[in-house]
């Protein structure tokens, strides 16, 4: 797997309207796939990214630089606050 995948953000979410996980990468536009499973939708998406990238280096076109592990980081900064400092000596 192209160490490159890796640092994507993906999304992965169920619908019920088409009754199964539909897996995102909202960095690269149009870039998604379904699975009957979360794990399935993974690996798909998975997939996609490796020939979306391949296909955009082909076509030349602008390849967007990952910011997976940031958005995480941003996330979880709104989910979890950070710890407040610690006095000594009171």
């Amino acid at each position: 797997m192209n160490c490159l995948l890796q640092k994507y953000a993906i999304e992965i979410f169920y619908s019920k309207d088409d009754e199964g996980y539909i897996a995102v990468v909202p960095e690269l536009p149009e870039c998604s796939a379904f699975g009957e499973s979360a794990e399935e939708a993974l690996e798909e998406v998975n997939i996609a990214m490796e020939l979306w990238l391949k296909t955009a280096k082909k076509e030349g076109r602008k390849i967007p630089k990952p910011h997976g592990k940031e958005l995480l980081r941003s996330f979880c900064k709104e989910l979890v606050p950070a710890p407040r400092a610690h006095r000594t000596g009171v």
